[in-house]
């Protein structure tokens, strides 16, 4: 079974994503910034990574920088998650090790589709 970590400072957000992906199978984790996230991952790297844009203490695109350059870091897809639609900002994330970035506000079709496409079944 394939791990999950949802990083989101926004618990209503980790809360609807979580209940999308552990109805794909997944075994899901969560932390609300990147800094808790980067421990998290020290600790056990998970499979996929959805991460959030904008938070507090460490913002997603530091925490992709960081887990990217951290041994095992480049083996998680990431899902990169904003709400910025500005295409150099997500030109950035992708450039930085993204996989992939969704658009918020998303719904189950759309979660689905991006991580079938990162090779969730």
């Amino acid at each position: 079974m394939q791990s999950c970590l949802i990083v989101d400072d926004s618990s209503v957000v980790r809360k609807v994503t979580r209940r999308i992906l552990e109805e794909m199978d997944l075994v899901v984790d969560e932390a609300d910034d990147g800094q808790e996230a980067f421990d998290k991952c020290r600790a056990e790297m998970p499979d996929l990574i959805f991460l959030d844009w904008q938070m507090p203490i460490m913002s997603g695109l530091e925490f992709l920088k960081k887990l990217r350059s951290y041994d095992g870091g480049d083996t998680p897809k990431i899902l990169y998650c904003t709400t910025e639609n500005d295409v150099g900002q997500i030109a950035i994330a992708l450039k930085a090790g993204a996989n992939d970035y969704v658009l918020k506000p998303f719904d189950r079709e759309i979660l689905e589709q991006k991580f079938q496409g990162l090779g969730v079944a």
